[in-house]
């Protein structure tokens, strides 16, 4: 609802109605902090996991420090898909926001797009622990499973890109592209169908040839290249925290 409530909306033609944004959905930061320490305190993660979570998210703030987004180079996605690829849907979750939450506060970055950012990148994070580990009865690992996680990347890349577009887009007045005839602001007066087509050629024109299609790029690399060493180092340090986990259980 945070993403798509304006195109629910309609405002009759000719009306000086107006449409502001909800802000109260800006609470919803707190209340994903809460889900956070809800899956950490429910026994979801045990002392390990969070000491290797906290790591991780450092890691991935940095490197988004250090990346800044430049023509779309981001370094965080792929070490986003990885850790949730080993660790799981929740662990991927939980990374995807503690990762954007901690490189905001790094980069004075805190704003009223945070929380979109820091949902979508959860959910590229809960969504590469919720691929299929086993296909036909057999379990994908080596080339295939980095070939997936790969196109898992690309797949993320672009829809991250199109989600963050829908949180500002309803809000931007007089939206006009170079080489484009025609308006590509948000109507409150058209329907759905009509917005969405509009937002499509928006996304198209102004960030899917070039931030999305870098971040894709950047993203699918860093998986083929780093993915099989990374993911060694992760599965290695997932068993000894279950190995660890058990030997001190009563």
């Amino acid at each position: 609802m945070m993403l798509c409530w304006p195109l629910l909306v309609r405002v009759a033609p000719g009306s000086e109605s107006r449409i502001d944004p909800p802000f109260l959905f800006l609470v919803l930061l707190p209340v994903v902090i809460a889900v956070v320490l809800a899956e950490m305190s429910e026994g979801g993660m045990d002392s390990r996991v969070l000491a290797v979570l906290g790591v991780l998210a450092a890691i991935n703030a940095l490197m988004r420090v250090l990346s800044a987004g430049t023509a779309g180079v981001e370094l965080v996605f792929f070490l986003l898909i990885l850790s949730g690829r080993v660790f799981g849907a929740g662990f991927g979750f939980v990374l995807g926001v503690t990762s954007l939450f901690a490189s905001a506060l790094m980069t004075a970055g805190v704003g009223p797009w945070l929380p979109f950012q820091m949902l979508c990148a959860a959910w590229v994070g809960m969504g590469a622990g919720l691929l299929p580990r086993r296909v036909l009865g057999r379990e994908v690992r080596g080339r295939g499973e980095i070939a997936v996680l790969a196109v898992y990347g690309v797949v993320a890349a672009y829809l991250f890109g199109a989600l963050m577009n829908l949180s500002s887009w309803p809000f931007l007045l007089g939206v006009a592209v170079p080489g484009h005839e025609g308006n590509l602001s948000f109507d409150p007066a058209a329907g759905v169908l009509e917005n969405l087509r509009t937002f499509g050629v928006y996304t198209l024109i102004t960030s899917t040839g070039s931030f999305d299609t870098g971040r894709a790029i950047t993203t699918a690399v860093a998986v083929v290249v780093l993915g099989p060493a990374v993911l060694a180092t992760l599965r290695r340090a997932s068993r000894r925290a279950i190995v660890q986990q058990v030997q001190t259980a009563p």
